[in-house]
């Protein structure tokens, strides 16, 4: 009896060294610490910074891809983020977001920034600034150094190519965030005319008739000389001269058009040239230019 006691011993001695050698061991799961995450965007928030990028994530967490993007998953899942483009997120907060939403002026300076480019904000939306919007713009246009980005389809963000530009002609217009780089007036009122084709003759007018008020002659005339496109010089002189009661403004576009070698251009680029002939402009009066009631 003394035996078969020690032998069954013996044997739960072996079944338990068994099973402790094949015993596999535990997976631990992943597990965000959303506070260090918590803490991150808090920290830039308090610095009045509401944006982030990928590789900005990467430096601070030192985490995998993998983890990165999990972390990344939870917070827009949450509605805690927002992403704008391609490694490039948005921290919503009451004060700047709406409907889940971030509006471009908000974020534009810290996205080019990330990409290295020269930008400003353009056209439509740079008069809209001005108060020069009769009617609001439904797409944002931004001129950049080339190569452009992608479009921002989910933020109504356009990019156009421009090489050059005297940042002399560029303000800065404050946001809650900080600034964005608009041009000045008299930039907007030449590249209005130099995009005349997209916008059309009689809109383009009626802007001009509200932008001119915030024209100086003087910073125009400097524009203008810099300014590449001579037609758009010759556009923007026939206008002002036709529906504005500011003077000095055409005097200051016709003094520089007499230094530069003008052609008969059409006042319209999506009419035929057929038309009174201004020789004063160099304009084929092609159409009638009806502008908006304001």
């Amino acid at each position: 009896m003394f035996l078969f006691q020690k032998l069954i011993v013996h044997l739960q001695f072996e079944i338990a060294e068994h099973y402790k050698i094949c015993s596999v061991p535990q997976i631990k799961t992943y597990k965000m610490k959303t506070h260090n995450w918590d803490n991150y965007f808090n920290d830039l928030i308090n610095n009045n910074k509401y944006t982030f990028t990928l590789s900005e994530l990467k430096e601070h967490f030192h985490l995998s891809d993998k983890s990165l993007l999990q972390g990344l998953y939870h917070y827009k899942k949450n509605k805690k983020i927002v992403q704008i483009r391609k490694e490039f997120y948005g921290i919503l907060v009451p004060h700047i977001s709406n409907n889940g939403r971030i509006p471009y002026f908000e974020f534009l300076d810290d996205l080019m920034k990330s990409l290295d480019k020269n930008y400003y904000v353009a056209l439509l939306n740079a008069a809209a600034l001005f108060g020069a919007a009769h009617q609001q713009p439904q797409v944002v246009y931004v001129f950049c150094t080339p190569p452009t980005p992608r479009n921002i389809k989910s933020s109504n963000l356009f990019f156009l190519s421009k090489s050059t530009w005297n940042n002399e002609f560029v303000i800065q217009k404050k946001t809650q965030t900080g600034f964005i780089n608009v041009s000045s007036p008299e930039l907007t009122a030449l590249d209005l005319c130099t995009y005349i084709w997209r916008f059309g003759v009689n809109r383009v007018t009626t802007i001009l008739m509200e932008l001119y008020e915030e024209m100086n002659p003087s910073l125009l005339k400097k524009v203008a000389k810099e300014y590449d496109n001579v037609s758009s010089l010759q556009r923007l002189g026939y206008i002002l001269e036709n529906f504005t009661e500011n003077e000095k403004l055409t005097s200051a576009v016709y003094s520089v058009l007499q230094t530069k070698k003008m052609y008969y251009v059409p006042l319209s680029p999506k009419k035929e040239k057929r038309g009174k002939y201004n020789h004063k402009w160099k304009i084929i009066v092609n159409m009638q230019i009806e502008p908006d009631e304001i």
